[in-house]
C-alpha cells in the first residue's frame, strides 16, 4: 500500500487535479454507471485505504480465535484490528490449495454485547474497515451497546491481500486510464479497444488465479469464515446498498445461520445474477430529482432555491435549464493561475446525481444551483469542478466483483454496433444514464471465466426473517426492488421510509432507527409492513449541521437527539462520493 502511494504523495495537489481533469475526460460516465448499475453504488461509505495499525499487546478473547490489538481512537471510541485468512475457493479445496486471501477486520466493543454485527457500507469496493472506523460511532448510536460492531475488508478490497487491481501503480494509472467518449449512440472502437487492454490489465496486476475469485459469493462464505473465528454461530448483520446484494446472498447460500439480517437500500438479487441489462434501477431516478425540488419549495427560505419560482415543476424547469445550457455553453472561470477551467453540463449533473443520494448536501446544491441561475457559476465551479469524481483503485474494484458476478463475455454480449443498439434504451431512460455506455462495453468485453454457480431462489426460508429498509423515492436502488426482497425472504418485513435518498439513513426518521434497534438486538420484527415518517430537514445548514451533531454528542442528549446526529452523521459521512478527490 506504502508504495502505491509514494508517487501521489510527491506530487504536488494542484498538478495532480490537473491531471486528473485530463485524464479522466469520461469520469462522469464512469461515476454514472458505477451508482445507477450499483457496480458501485460508489462507495458511499468507503474512502481511501488507510492503516491503522499501531505497536499495541495482543488481545484474546475466550471463544474466539482471533488476536486483536488496539489500532486507534476515533471520537472517543476505542478500536481494535485483526485479520484472518480465507481460502482463494471456498467450494473446491483441491482449487485453493494453499493459496488465500487475507480479510482485516476493525472493532468497536459495545459495553454488554455478547454477540458482533458485522457491516458492510456498499460498493462493490467498500471498505467495512474504514466504514466502522470513521462511522462506527454513529452505528453505535443507533444499536447501542448490546452488540459489537465489526467491519471487514471484503476479500481483494482495500487492505485485503492480493487487491483487485488493474493498474500496477499511480502513474501507469493516470497515463493508461485515459479515454474521452462524449456520443454513445455510435459504436465506439476507441473505447472497445481501451477495454480489451482494461480488462487483460486487471488480470495481469492482480493475478490470473486469486483475481477468478474475487467475487460475491466467495465474500459471503468469507463471512462465514470471519463468524467461525469470532465463535459465532448466528449472523447479525446490517447490509447497505450493495451490502443488500451481499447479504441476500449470503441469506440464501446459508440461511440456517441467518437470524438477524438488515438490508438497508436494496439490490435486485435476481437483476444482479441473472440478467444483463434492466431499467428497473432506474426507475424513481426522475421522481427523485423531482423530490428535491418539492422538498425545496415546502421547506421554503430554508432552501437557497425557492424563491426563484413559485411552484416545485417551474422551479425544476427553471433550475435545469441553466443545467441543460452548459451542454452548449459551459462556463469559464478563473480563479487564479493555478485553478481556472470549465463548468460543464457533465460536471453538473454529475454533482446533482451525488447529492440526490445524500441530502445532506442539498443545501449546499441548492446554494450553487441558485447562483448559476442567476448567472454566476463561480461557487458551483468552486464546489464541483475543481475536484475528481473518481478514486481509482475503487472502480477496479467494483468493475472486477461485478463483472465476476454477472453474465458476461462475447458468447454471451453482443459486440460493436450491435452492443450500441442493445443498450440505447438504457441511455435514453433517464438523464443519468448516458455514461452507463462503459459499463456495457466492459460487460461484454470481461474474458474471465465466471467460477461461482450461485443461483438466486425465489423462496427462501431463513432462522429468522429478515428486516428490510427503502426510502420510497431512491434514485439507485428502488422501493420496487425491496419489494421483491421481501417477497422473497419468508415472512420478512418491509419498513418504508416516507422520504427521498438512499438508504434509510438518508434523512433523519427516528421510526426506521428504533425498527432497526429493536431488531438487531431483541430480534423484534414488526408484525406487518411499516411505513415510517420524515422526522428531520432536507435543507440544512452547515452550521445548523453542527448544531445538531452537537446536541447529539452530549451526554445530556434524549435518545431522539442521538438518533438523528447518528443519522446525519451517516447520512453526511457514509453516503460521501464515491469519486471525490
Amino acid at each position: 500500500m506504502e508504495g502505491k502511494h509514494q508517487l501521489l504523495e510527491h506530487e504536488d495537489g494542484r498538478t495532480m487535479r490537473a491531471k486528473q481533469r485530463l485524464h479522466w475526460c469520461h469520469r462522469l460516465a464512469v461515476a454514472l454507471v458505477v451508482i445507477l448499475l450499483l457496480r458501485s453504488t460508489w462507495n458511499f461509505f468507503a474512502s481511501s485505504p488507510h492503516d491503522h495499525s499501531v505497536h499495541e499487546a495482543i488481545r484474546r478473547y475466550d471463544g474466539e480465535s482471533i488476536e486483536w490489538k488496539h489500532c486507534a481512537t476515533n471520537n472517543g471510541h476505542d478500536l481494535e484490528c485483526a485479520s484472518v485468512e480465507v481460502p482463494m475457493d471456498h467450494f473446491n479445496a483441491a482449487t485453493s490449495g494453499d493459496k488465500t486471501f487475507s480479510i482485516p477486520l476493525i472493532r468497536l466493543r459495545g459495553s454488554k454485547a455478547t454477540r458482533n454485527l458485522l457491516v458492510n457500507p456498499g460498493g462493490p469496493g467498500g471498505s467495512g474497515v474504514e466504514f466502522v472506523f470513521r462511522l462506527g460511532g454513529f452505528v453505535k448510536s443507533i444499536v447501542g451497546d448490546d452488540l459489537h460492531i465489526v467491519g471487514f475488508d471484503p476479500r481483494g478490497i482495500n487492505g485485503s491481500r492480493p487487491e483487485a487491481l488493474c493498474y500496477p501503480d499511480a502513474m501507469t494509472r493516470l497515463q493508461r486510464s485515459q479515454i474521452c467518449v462524449s456520443d454513445h449512440s455510435q459504436f465506439n472502437p476507441e473505447l472497445y479497444s481501451w477495454t480489451e487492454n482494461f480488462v487483460q490489465a486487471c488480470a495481469d496486476t492482480t493475478g490470473a488465479e486469486h483475481i477468478k475469485y474475487i467475487n460475491t459469493p466467495q465474500t459471503a462464505a468469507d463471512m462465514n469464515s470471519i463468524l467461525d473465528a469470532l465463535g459465532q454461530d448466528a449472523m447479525v448483520y446490517w447490509g447497505f446498498s450493495y451490502g443488500t446484494l451481499l447479504g441476500q446472498t449470503y441469506a440464501s447460500m446459508f440461511p440456517e445461520r441467518s437470524e438477524r439480517v438488515v438490508i438497508d437500500g436494496v439490490v435486485n438479487l435476481f437483476n444482479w445474477y441473472d440478467e444483463m441489462i434492466t431499467l428497473e434501477g432506474f426507475v424513481d431516478a426522475e421522481k427523485t430529482l423531482t423530490g428535491f425540488f418539492d422538498e425545496c419549495v415546502k421547506e421554503g427560505e430554508a432552501c437557497p432555491l425557492a424563491h426563484l419560482a413559485e411552484d416545485a415543476a417551474k422551479l425544476e424547469n427553471k433550475v435545469m435549464a441553466a443545467v441543460n445550457a452548459l451542454k452548449e455553453n459551459p462556463a469559464n472561470v478563473y480563479l487564479s493561475n493555478t485553478d481556472y477551467g470549465s463548468l460543464t453540463y457533465d460536471t453538473m449533473l454529475a454533482a446533482i446525481w451525488t447529492a440526490l443520494l445524500k441530502p445532506a448536501e442539498w443545501y449546499a446544491l441548492a446554494d450553487s444551483l441558485a447562483q448559476l441561475v442567476e448567472g454566476n457559476s463561480t461557487d458551483a465551479f468552486k464546489r464541483y469542478g475543481l475536484k475528481g469524481y473518481f478514486v481509482p483503485e475503487l472502480f477496479d474494484h467494483n468493475a472486477i466483483v461485478a463483472n465476476n458476478d454477472h453474465i458476461t463475455g462475447k458468447d454471451n454480449w453482443p459486440q460493436k454496433g450491435e452492443l450500441v443498439k442493445w443498450f440505447q434504451p438504457i441511455l435514453n431512460a433517464s438523464i443519468f444514464n448516458p455514461g452507463a455506455a462503459r459499463e456495457f462495453y466492459l460487460a461484454s468485453q470481461w474474458r474471465l471465466p465466471t467460477t461461482h454457480s450461485f443461483k438466486p431462489s425465489r423462496r427462501v426460508a431463513t432462522k429468522h426473517p429478515l428486516l428490510i429498509l427503502s426510502q420510497t423515492y431512491d434514485p439507485t436502488t428502488p422501493l420496487v426492488s425491496a419489494r421483491l426482497a421481501r417477497d422473497t425472504f419468508e415472512g420478512s418485513r418491509l419498513v418504508e421510509c416516507l422520504g427521498v435518498g438512499h438508504c434509510s439513513t438518508a434523512i433523519y426518521s427516528a421510526c426506521s432507527a428504533k425498527l432497526v434497534r429493536a431488531f438487531l438486538v431483541d430480534g423484534t420484527l414488526p408484525e406487518r409492513d411499516v411505513q415510517c415518517k420524515v422526522d428531520g430537514k432536507y435543507f440544512i445548514h452547515q452550521q445548523e449541521k453542527e448544531k445538531i451533531m452537537h446536541r447529539g454528542a452530549s451526554d445530556r442528549a434524549s435518545d431522539e437527539e442521538r438518533l438523528w446526529a447518528a443519522q446525519l452523521g451517516l447520512s453526511d459521512g457514509l453516503t460521501r462520493p464515491r469519486f471525490s478527490a
